[in-house]
């Protein structure tokens, strides 16, 4: 049986680790709910028997693509076009639920996402404010910034964001529509936010966290986050594992507090959504959080904030 290498173009971030903290069985049933360019799946696949299943989600269309591309032959496989929040739907129509021996996400935007200038993700490259993971559905982010009062364009940046100029930011956007020139492109957005900073950051651009912000609120990434870390124990077998790979500070505290079933409005901002408190944890952390190596820093831009978290399911 031949596995596939993964898109050589892309390359996983803590794909050691990842695939590790998963302990994978040669016959067991795993997901990978962010397939992207199939990095980490390709490892997992790799380790698993003929007996061996996996699905593979992603709400980017391009993904699916490459998925069927790089799977679609290989039984073990079914390639999804879907969020990972959508996952207990899945497992309760095909008679799955508890059976799960390790889901894996890798969180946030791509590097070929990223790279693209179309999708409109990156401020280095002019492309349409776009911003969607999933383009065939959904509000852009250039038509969610010529719909939204000032007020949430503030909120979002401030929140999502973590942005300390979010009302000179959201007032400028709101003075460039008032006035009928709107920004259309990444480099249009990008150019509008560095003038609305009375001081700029050293080793990062203004626009940063502004373009994070508004890629979240785009694709409701934190709901979808809720509604992924509210169901996983139940679609875990006993001793499955979770692994979880973040790059922004929300994401990641949402996970650790899920792991350990508290509370999860403590520690976060006003708005964000939570997981109810677990009465009883059904899950437990395994090992410590593994950050990005700083070797792989150097070669890999995503690293750079990636936190790893393993959990098990508590039998």
């Amino acid at each position: 049986m031949t596995v596939m290498e993964s898109s050589p173009e892309h390359r996983p971030v803590l794909l050691a680790e990842a695939v590790e903290g998963l302990k994978v069985r040669a016959d067991g049933f795993y997901v990978d709910g962010t397939l992207g360019r199939g990095g980490h799946a390709a490892e997992v696949l790799s380790r698993l028997g003929r007996d061996g299943r996996m699905w593979l989600l992603d709400r980017d269309p391009d993904a699916v693509t490459v998925g069927l591309d790089m799977f679609g032959a290989d039984p073990r496989c079914r390639v999804i076009h879907g969020s990972f929040a959508e996952l207990g739907e899945l497992l309760d129509e095909a008679g799955l639920q508890g059976e799960v021996n390790g889901i894996l996400l890798d969180l946030g935007v791509s590097s070929p996402q990223l790279d693209e200038a179309a999708r409109g993700f990156s401020f280095l490259r002019d492309g349409p404010l776009d911003m969607r993971m999933d383009t065939s559905a959904g509000a852009t982010a250039r038509e969610w910034l010529q719909s939204a009062d000032e007020s949430e364009i503030r909120r979002v940046l401030r929140v999502y964001g973590e942005e300390r100029y979010a009302r000179r930011i959201a007032a400028a956007v709101c003075a460039a529509r008032d006035a009928g020139s709107p920004p259309q492109t990444t480099v249009e957005l990008a150019n509008l936010v560095a003038a609305a900073l009375p001081r700029r950051e050293t080793h990062k651009h203004p626009a940063t966290r502004t373009f994070q912000a508004l890629r979240i609120a785009v694709n409701a990434e934190l709901d979808a986050l809720q509604r992924f870390l509210g169901g996983v124990a139940d679609w875990l077998a006993p001793g499955g594992r979770l692994v979880v790979i973040s790059f922004h500070s929300l994401e990641d505290r949402m996970v650790k507090r899920a792991i350990r079933g508290e509370p999860g409005a403590r520690d976060l901002p006003p708005g964000i959504p939570v997981v109810a408190e677990a009465a009883v944890p059904r899950l437990r952390a395994v090992g410590k959080p593994v950050r990005g190596a700083v070797s792989e820093a150097d070669d890999n831009r995503r690293a750079r904030s990636a936190v790893l978290r393993v959990a098990e399911k508590v039998a």
